[in-house]
């Protein structure tokens, strides 16, 4: 006889199935930013991962939750289910710094985290970006 979970979750299915439906995973309010700016400054990019091949730069923006960005103010660990959210956001990190390590290998790269686009002067800590990287527009 199988043993049943009782079910945590405070929302009813209803209520449930609508919350998961509202969850975008694409053109999310950071990757709009990000497009406006792009576009505003005449670059033309792909939009799935931001690709600009004429500088061999490709943009990624990590969320700060789903990447743990230690330090700031959006990344704090659930109080429920806390060793499983460590183990799925520790094998986040782990694939991203893969990721990040092979287009390094290849002269691509730039990550913009979330909470970086959320502050007054993103539009100057972007450029600055840019300017490393030597990408000219």
């Amino acid at each position: 006889m199988a043993l049943l979970k009782k079910n945590t979750d405070v929302n009813n299915t209803k209520t449930r199935i609508y919350n998961m439906l509202m969850i975008k995973g694409k053109s999310t309010n950071p990757e709009v930013i990000i497009r406006k700016f792009l576009y505003s400054k005449e670059f033309r990019f792909r939009i799935n991962y931001f690709t600009l091949p004429k500088n061999k730069a490709i943009i990624f923006i990590n969320g700060c939750f789903r990447y743990g960005n230690a330090g700031c103010k959006y990344f704090v660990i659930p109080k429920t289910r806390t060793e499983w959210w460590n183990n799925k956001i520790n094998n986040t990190k782990k694939s991203g710094r893969i990721k990040s390590s092979l287009l390094k290998e290849l002269s691509w790269n730039i990550v913009i985290w979330e909470c970086g686009l959320q502050t007054v002067n993103f539009e100057n800590s972007f450029n600055e970006q840019l300017l490393k990287l030597k990408v000219k527009y």
